[in-house]
């Protein structure tokens, strides 16, 4: 594993592929978040709601993108998230989780960060400011 130090501007990290969204996990998420809006677990309210099925919290992908970082976590901290939801997340999809050094300035280390389907369509992306310690 490289450390975030050694990356040059434009470099990756390596990518992280979740296994495909279950209603488990969505479920688990409400209890862990508070949000317990139905359009989330169960089919017929996302169906009332005009929704061709439930949807993933957007905050449980956003979550999931800070993943990316959790190898490096002896090397400093996330300082600030900031992201963008631009597509729903459905049971089954496939996300991979992308990181792409875009500034370095002394210890701070600016990335873009994607989050993809199984179709190759942007559903998060957003920044993400890393402080190195």
């Amino acid at each position: 594993m490289t450390t975030l130090t050694a990356l040059q501007v434009g470099s990756e990290l390596e990518n992280i592929t979740l296994s495909p969204v279950t209603r488990l996990d969505l479920i688990k998420y409400a209890g862990a978040s508070g949000d317990f809006n139905p359009i989330h677990t169960i089919d017929e309210e996302a169906e009332k709601a005009g929704l061709p099925g439930i949807i993933a919290h957007g905050m449980w992908t956003m979550g999931n993108l800070a993943k990316l970082f959790t190898p490096y976590v002896a090397e400093g901290f996330i300082e600030n998230y900031s992201i963008r939801f631009r597509g729903m997340v459905f049971l089954g999809d496939v996300i991979t989780l992308k990181a792409r050094l875009v500034e370095e300035k002394e210890k701070q280390l600016t990335f873009e960060v994607i989050a993809l389907n199984q179709h190759e369509k942007e559903v998060v992306k957003g920044q993400i400011d890393f402080v190195l310690i």
